[in-house]
């Protein structure tokens, strides 16, 4: 065998390099295409309402929404209950913050529209639960 001189040899590897730059284009251009079938079909639309594992976290959904609800009821000295939103409102005002006193306002305005949403979730809690109890008698 003949001795290959350097610049042969990084000729050669550079034509080596660019060979296969150009056959990783077409691999890559198909990878960016939209996924193929296989993997829609991996991502396909639920076959079904989830009722199983809605009765199966009901009591759990229940215990949550009732302690929301009953932390927003309590008095000024319960953490995260309008009463206490509204006694720092009021204090906010009384010191003259009024960004502080802005800010705290609009948070309890907030907090006071969650009271009407977690009430009707809690009846709807309940008739989610009559509806569980009545499909484990069947």
């Amino acid at each position: 065998m003949l001795p290959i001189r350097k610049t042969a040899a990084a000729a050669i590897g550079a034509a080596a390099l660019a060979g296969a730059l150009l056959a990783a284009a077409p691999a890559q251009a198909e990878s960016a295409s939209p996924a193929p079938a296989a993997s829609k079909a991996a991502k396909s639309a639920p076959k079904g309402d989830g009722a199983k594992a809605i009765c199966r976290r009901l009591p759990k959904a229940q215990t949550r929404v009732d302690t929301a609800i009953e932390r927003l009821k309590g008095d000024p000295t319960v953490l995260g209950s309008v009463a206490r939103l509204e006694q720092r409102v009021a204090n906010a005002q009384s010191a003259g913050h009024t960004q502080v006193h802005a800010y705290l306002n609009d948070r309890l305005t907030f907090r006071k529209s969650l009271l009407p949403t977690l009430q009707k979730r809690q009846e709807d809690l309940k008739a989610v639960s009559a509806w569980c109890s009545a499909q484990d008698s069947k």
